[in-house]
């Protein structure tokens, strides 16, 4: 195969799949040569994700040296062993080689991401070659390859599907959506489909979740999305942290000022002809009465109390520099599932028999109830309830451990809460036959004989996207109902009914029934699909993944404090606009196909109404981080699966989720162990706490800095001691030793009350600012 024709698979979603087939030089059934596939090993590589060369650690360790700070100790420890200051050349020396270890050890880190990524190959894979389906190592997978997959497998590389039973894989470490998705083989139409929505296609390292499925591999390697997060992630450089920066400018103050006064000492000494050595002693000691010795230490210090109480809070940073950077926090990016959400998915509201109910509870606990929303009473649900049971597979235990779909988990809780026990009534009343679902018909259907009434029947029980359901209806209200509503007169209200919980961000579910014959029975055993007609709809069920309840209280704290709040999801748009708009975060919102659409300039305008971004690629949230931090924000990403990993990167401050992927640990600076959004705005609160206390010290050490100054010129100009106020070795003991009680009242405050009302801190105002340096 020509690495042309390769080109032509990026849109195999848009094509045949006999079509891809013969682009691709292979067959179903008899897949590629030995010969075919050896040739192509050669011509593609092999199907591995590669991590960039780190750099070396004497080219990391060169990068800290030329740092400005350490120019200036490095240059006074030398002048000190030429002039025979050896302890005092040690000494400086030794706080050289601090700095040194501290900044190596965190330029190290930043490349662990890579590395994570590489361990999430699939180590073996069925590949169908020269006809017989055998096992082979996944990275000598390649283009053209058949490869079959079933429940429980990882996906080894893109690929189009070309046969499919009951096939759905969970996408969540792609795409940010935790449903599983259903997959099939049908052509799809459009261009810009999005990632989640290419439902006949598989992608590398997504695992199967139900059915089999076979699929020709159209990408590998770095081709692959998993590849292409790759290369985003190899690309994407951290930025240096609002505290780093402002110390380089303070050092770069503070250089002028040092010189500028070791020039003054110098010329005046040589004036009065003190001898070279006395000078330059004279020198040193200035120069080191100017730097900071003792700040890199005790600002450590502070940050590494602030890191504590941090990690009492649930959240752990990696560097130090990390707590003072949530303090200038000023914009956060935040997925929905897991974070602002439960990821426990709940039926919350029902429609039946004409009426509208809603369900207490939370997640997958079993208590709760259901109550009518308009006072009317409620209907003997038991026929729904064998519907949520029985037509399907997951159990819910009584902690909340899910076996199975999380969807069908919802139902099983909803069949809890109306009184009906899934395991029990599943070995009652067990399957006779059944229609699996599949994502071409977008339903299921099982087969049971259930005492209802007083009397056996055997019924038709049906599941499955409301649309489908509904069309093969021909009444509502369920099957031995007196008075059934005939579909005609029906359809309209439940279509409204349908439409109005879209609208609310719910994934919707239609139950319907059908009691059966003996001739039916017949044709159960040979042709089920031809009995699914007729049905009575039973009901709507709503289902949602519910806000954490601490969601609504954190979002309006940190608005209060403000940070602008933006929800990004791999959700469609409306259900995430639904969503947004429960948590005040305003009505833009916006799709990952309308983003693309826009410039940079476009969005920056854009971005102050834009709150809801839905259906987004990992290219969309690098993207959006970037020109938010263009427009100067300081910005905060939050994010579990791998697909998040880049913009984590690229975000000043990228939040894991402790049940996240490691690649998402490993390339965020900050991991939520609770996957919390309230721990995080808390996280915010603590970081401007540890701001204030570093803003505190730096005026503390400013100040005695300015009076040893003023000491050495004033001893110079008038001629005190012959200008040696003080000795190289006394100047480093008052900056290490006599500032240390001070900072240990400032270690001690517990920060102002009404820190998170105040508004995130300019972040082009530095600590050397001319206001801080007055007071």
């Amino acid at each position: 195969m020509q690495l042309e024709q390769q080109e032509k698979v990026h849109a195999a979603y848009r094509q045949q799949a006999s079509d891809v087939l013969s682009e691709l030089g292979s067959s179903a059934d008899q897949g590629l040569t030995a010969t075919e596939a050896s040739a192509r090993l050669e011509q593609f590589g092999p199907n591995e994700i590669r991590g960039e060369k780190p750099p070396s650690l004497v080219a990391i360790a060169l990068s800290q040296l030329r740092d400005s700070m350490n120019l200036m100790l490095i240059a006074v420890a030398i002048v000190s062993l030429v002039i025979g200051e050896v302890t005092t050349s040690v000494v400086v020396a030794l706080l050289v080689a601090m700095n040194l270890t501290l900044g190596t050890k965190q330029e190290l880190s930043a490349r662990a991401s890579i590395d994570a990524l590489t361990k999430l190959q699939v180590p073996q894979s069925r590949v169908v070659r020269d006809g017989t389906l055998i096992l082979i190592p996944a990275k000598n997978i390649v283009p053209g390859d058949i490869v079959h997959v079933e429940a429980g497998d990882l996906v080894p590389a893109d690929g189009r599907l070309i046969r499919a039973a009951t096939c759905e894989t969970q996408e969540s470490a792609l795409t940010g959506e935790s449903a599983p998705v259903a997959k099939g083989v049908e052509t799809l139409d459009g261009a810009d489909t999005a990632l989640g929505d290419r439902s006949n296609m598989l992608f590398q390292n997504t695992s199967v979740t139900r059915g089999t499925g076979v699929m020709v591999v159209t990408e590998t390697g770095m081709n692959t999305q998993m590849g292409q997060i790759a290369n985003m992630l190899s690309k994407v450089t951290r930025s240096r942290s609002p505290l780093q920066r402002e110390l380089d400018t303070l050092t770069k103050v503070i250089g002028i000022v040092a010189w500028t006064a070791v020039a003054l000492i110098v010329i005046v000494g040589l004036v009065r002809g003190l001898a070279l050595t006395d000078v330059l002693l004279l020198g040193v000691a200035m120069a080191i009465s100017a730097m900071p010795t003792g700040m890199p230490a005790f600002v450590s210090a502070l940050l590494s109390q602030g890191a504590k109480a941090l990690a009492d809070a649930k959240a752990v940073v990696k560097n130090l520099s990390d707590v003072e950077t949530l303090g200038a926090t000023s914009a956060i990016n935040t997925d929905k599932t897991g974070t602002l959400t439960m990821n426990e998915m709940m039926v919350s509201t029902l429609y039946a028999e004409g009426h509208w109910f809603s369900v207490e509870g939370s997640g997958y606990s079993k208590s709760g109830a259901v109550l009518s929303a308009a006072g009317v009473p409620l209907p003997d649900f038991t026929r729904l309830a064998y519907g949520l049971v029985l037509a399907s597979d997951a159990t819910v235990s009584d902690a909340g451990d899910v076996v199975g779909d999380p969807t069908e988990a919802a139902l099983v809780v909803l069949a809890a809460k109306i009184g009906v026990d899934a395991e029990e009534t599943r070995r009652t009343y067990p399957r006779l036959a059944e229609v699996p679902f599949d994502s071409d018909y977008k339903f299921m259907a099982t087969f049971h004989r259930i005492q209802l009434d007083g009397q056996e029947h055997l019924f038709l029980l049906v599941k499955g996207g409301p649309d489908v359901v509904l069309a093969r209806c021909s009444q509502s209200g369920g099957p031995l109902k007196s008075s059934p509503t005939p579909m005609d007169q029906a359809s309209a209200e439940l279509g409204a009914a349908n439409e109005r919980m879209g609208k609310q961000g719910l994934r919707v579910l239609a139950f319907a029934a059908r009691i059966l014959d003996e001739q039916d029975e017949k044709i159960m055993a040979t042709d089920p699909m031809s009995l699914i007609h007729d049905l009575a709809l039973v009901g709507l069920v709503g289902i949602i993944d519910p806000l954490r309840l601490e969601a609504k209280d954190s979002v309006a704290i940190a608005l209060s404090a403000g940070i602008d709040v933006r929800m990004i999801t791999g959700d469609h748009a409306v259900t995430a606009q639904a969503i947004g708009k429960d948590l005040s975060l305003g009505p833009g919102a916006i799709s990952g196909a309308e983003l693309k659409k826009l410039t940079d300039d476009e969005l920056k305008r854009q971005l102050p109404d834009l709150h809801v971004f839905g259906r987004v690629t990992p290219d969309d949230k690098l993207r959006l981080v970037r020109i938010m931090q263009e427009t100067g924000l300081i910005v905060a990403m939050t994010g579990d699966a791998v697909n998040d990993a880049a913009a984590l990167k690229q975000a000043d401050i990228g939040v894991a989720m402790g049940s996240g992927s490691e690649v998402t640990k490993q390339a965020g600076r900050m991991i939520l162990t609770d996957d919390n959004f309230g721990t995080l705005v808390h996280a915010v609160q603590l970081g401007r706490i540890t701001y204030e206390k570093i803003v505190s010290f730096v005026r503390i050490q400013m100040t005695a800095l300015m009076s040893l100054v003023l000491l050495f010129v004033a001893a110079t100009v008038f001629n005190v001691n012959e200008g040696m106020a003080l000795t190289p070795l006394m100047v480093i003991f008052v900056g290490l030793f006599v500032v240390v009680f001070p900072v240990i009242v400032v270690a001690g405050d517990e920060g102002a009350p009404d820190i998170m009302l105040r508004p995130p801190r300019n972040p082009k105002v530095t600590l050397t600012n001319t206001p801080s340096v007055l007071r």
